[in-house]
């Protein structure tokens, strides 16, 4: 039997130390990163993640950020939060192949497109991003199987997707996911807002490996076991 989990205070850590909790267990390694209310709503009532989150759940969407090689995110997450462009790369998951507005604008490299060789728009996101960074992953449905390994071979082994909860059930699906970084905030909402996970049927088991604490906002890693 496991030792029980401590639960920590996220301001007991320094920002070194707290980037040292979130080391991953290995590389390549994608983690996906959601906040939510108690009663699982991963959005307030105006649809966006921004309005539930808060300052301690900042702090660590900052630090993952940082740690990270490379941004992943659906495009429908993107145009629905309204993205800018990232300081780091971003891949836009998108079968359509669409570049979210916001986005369109961005330096070349800094935002790459996977999708799919049927896609519509794929030569338009080659003309728009350059060629070498549009990701053609499978014929009709984008083989997410294949993604880490693609963006690993770019040297990005330290993955950090920010949703959205459709893409993460896909993730899950394909059992391509090694941790999920989840913040709880001390809020209920009811309606039937969106879950972290929604569309593909999975049963996945977590390990919990860290558990902080700041006014009432639980923050945590869940590792996701084999099997």
């Amino acid at each position: 039997m496991s030792d029980p989990l401590e639960l920590r205070r996220l301001a007991d850590l320094s920002d070194e130390e707290l980037a040292a909790a979130y080391a991953p267990d290995g590389r390549p390694w994608l983690r996906v990163n959601f906040v939510s209310t108690v009663d699982g709503a991963a959005q307030g009532g105006d649809g966006l993640s921004k309005s539930i989150n808060d300052a301690a759940d900042k702090r660590v969407f900052d630090m993952l950020r940082s740690r990270a090689d490379c941004l992943v995110v659906g495009a429908g997450t993107l145009r629905a939060e309204g993205y800018d462009v990232p300081p780091l790369p971003l891949v836009v998951v998108s079968r359509s192949a669409d570049v979210p507005p916001t986005l369109r604008e961005a330096p070349r490299g800094r935002v790459l497109m996977a999708t799919v060789a049927s896609s519509e728009g794929l030569d338009a996101a080659r003309e728009r991003l350059g060629d070498e960074h549009v990701l053609v992953l499978g014929e009709d449905d984008i083989d997410l199987a294949a993604l880490a390994p693609a963006l690993a071979d770019r040297g990005w082994s330290e993955i950090l997707c920010e949703g959205g909860p459709s893409l993460f059930a896909d993730l899950l699906a394909a059992g391509v996911v090694d941790e999920l970084c989840w913040t709880v905030v001390p809020r209920l909402t009811g309606g039937d807002a969106v879950r972290m996970a929604t569309g593909a049927q999975v049963d996945v088991r977590l390990r919990p490996a860290l558990l902080l604490e700041q006014d009432g906002t639980l923050l945590g890693r869940w590792l996701v076991q084999p099997g």
